[in-house]
């Protein structure tokens, strides 16, 4: 059975228990249902504990390391929230148990360090608040911080949907704790190890949305026309059930 299908099923009979007056999950169980396995302690508290051993039962291998993925973005550029939302997270959404996705915020700014703003940034200084605020986030959150990305950058405002979508994905990490880290020095420090991982790219990027395949850059051409095709040739490991699948397609080109 497919990871996702077997998903839909813990969702259905939770759903299916509720609606016939059966035990259900707990009233303290406040994470959404692609969050249910990613911990014991949350599997218990929402009750679907016997459910998360069969997914966890039918993973590949972990030995075979994932594919690991690297963005390079900016958060309100409009070519890298296309390729987040249409592209990579529905890819990711398919393929996670064989593809790890770091999200490097950053793009095409510049850093400036002895001006009062460090930071300058392609799209203003609305982009250089959102590409901090998603980088506190994505230390903050670990492994919720990508569909929190997923869900701000393919809402109408990026930056008005941060709050809601931590509490929606994250619960647990208090918005109190991002506004920290935007305020206090950790968020410069942050952006400033993204300056650094984006400079040190090799080919230098020469555009955004830029991505690397287990470091090393792949022609954007064949990343953008099939990057679930990509990914699925790229893992060394039994390939999952999706992989003999269609590739998703994205008819238009990025750089």
């Amino acid at each position: 059975m497919k990871l996702s299908a077997l998903l839909a099923v813990i969702l259905f009979a939770c759903t299916d228990r509720r609606s016939s007056g059966m035990s259900h999950p707990k009233p303290a169980c406040r994470y959404p249902p692609s969050q249910w396995c990613r911990s014991l302690e949350i599997a218990i508290s929402c009750n679907v504990q016997k459910q998360c051993m069969e997914l966890n039962a039918i993973r590949p291998n972990q030995t075979v390391p994932p594919v690991s993925v690297t963005l390079y973005y900016e958060s309100l550029c409009p070519d890298c929230r296309v390729f987040i939302t249409q592209r990579l997270f529905p890819t990711w959404t398919m393929l996670q148990d064989i593809m790890a996705v770091t999200l490097v915020p950053y793009g095409n700014a510049k850093e400036i360090p002895s001006a009062n703003s460090p930071f300058t940034c392609q799209h203003g200084d609305p982009e250089c608040k959102g590409n901090m605020i998603e980088a506190c986030i994505i230390h903050l959150t670990g492994h919720s911080a990508f569909q929190i990305i997923y869900c701000m950058e393919s809402a109408t405002n990026v930056l008005d949907a941060a709050q809601p979508c931590l509490q929606l994905y994250a619960p647990s990490v208090s918005w109190s704790s991002v506004n920290s880290c935007l305020k206090g020095g950790l968020g410069h420090q942050l952006m400033h190890a993204n300056a650094a991982m984006t400079r040190a790219l090799n080919p230098a990027h020469t555009c955004v949305p830029w991505v690397t395949f287990n470091g090393e850059y792949t022609e954007n051409e064949k990343t953008m026309s099939s990057l679930f095709r990509l990914v699925c040739e790229l893992y060394k490991g039994v390939k999952p059930p999706a992989c003999t699948g269609a590739p998703v397609r994205l008819n238009r080109s990025f750089c």
